[in-house]
């Protein structure tokens, strides 16, 4: 085991797997397993949503021993509803953490073709975008609020491994994990003219009650078609965060000082 550490005390995480191929770890966490209380309970490993500092260090600790990782290769950025996209390359291994955190500041996206590294993203309602490249063996971790979503940070995050790595659309595969769905995610007229001033279909992704709806999941699946990916090559997770409150965090339910979700994706080390 990479992993040292005395887990004794601590629950198990519960996770959500993904296949997205033999070669790579795909998950979103839940709230089960883990030591948080109240609305942070039970397993969170977000570092700025004010759960208690030890609480998230054990936790990302259970974490990294569930998947035979030492803590410096779990690497998640502050997320500030921006493009920012970091690639994970050796110059960033290298890093100090004070650097590292600095590098990872108001970054939304993570990319990497390193195996072993796992990239992630947190949300709690915002949608987590994981994507694969099969044949270059690039991953990809994306956070897509309302704001990410319009402003398109998955075709940004698939034109970055496309700049960077070489990476063909017709080679990668998309899971977009829990958020929250359409029937409940009421937005005001200012929300819906972003998405419509930034050009978006709305007869495909909104629809209106006594306020207008908004369907993240769809948006962020039809960006990534429009990259050129197989409608064959994205699925979209059945769960709607808002209504599952005691098994996903969902800041609608919980308010923002609650926990988040992580959906993390690896390329298996060789051997491993």
């Amino acid at each position: 085991m990479a992993y040292t550490g005395n887990q004794e005390n601590i629950t198990k995480p519960k996770l959500i797997y993904y296949d997205m191929g033999k070669e790579v770890t795909a998950f979103t966490t839940t709230r089960q397993g883990g030591t948080g209380r109240g609305n942070y309970a039970g397993f969170n490993i977000t570092h700025y949503c004010g759960d208690d500092p030890e609480v998230v260090k054990q936790n990302r600790m259970a974490l990294c021993k569930l998947l035979d990782i030492e803590d410096n290769r779990l690497i998640l950025p502050r997320q500030t509803h921006n493009t920012e996209i970091c690639c994970v390359d050796e110059n960033f291994l290298n890093l100090t953490a004070e650097e590292r955190c600095e590098a990872l500041e108001g970054v939304d996206a993570v990319v990497t073709n390193l195996p072993g590294i796992c990239i992630g993203v947190s949300t709690a309602d915002c949608i987590p975008v994981l994507i694969y490249d099969t044949v270059g063996h690039v991953v990809c971790a994306v956070h897509a609020g309302w704001r990410g979503t319009v402003a398109r940070i998955v075709e940004k995050a698939i034109a970055t491994m496309s700049a960077f790595y070489g990476s063909r659309p017709e080679n990668i595969v998309a899971q977009i994990g829990p958020g929250i769905h359409i029937d409940n995610f009421e937005v005001g007229d200012e929300v819906y003219e972003a998405f419509l001033d930034a050009g978006f279909d709305m007869l495909l992704i909104s629809r209106h009650e006594k306020k207008w709806h908004i369907d993240l999941p769809q948006c962020n699946s039809l960006q990534i078609l429009s990259c050129g990916v197989s409608d064959k090559a994205v699925f979209l997770s059945p769960i709607c965060t808002y209504e599952h409150p005691d098994t996903h965090f969902s800041a609608r339910r919980l308010g923002i000082q609650s926990g988040r979700l992580f959906s993390g994706i690896m390329m298996n080390a060789v051997g491993g």
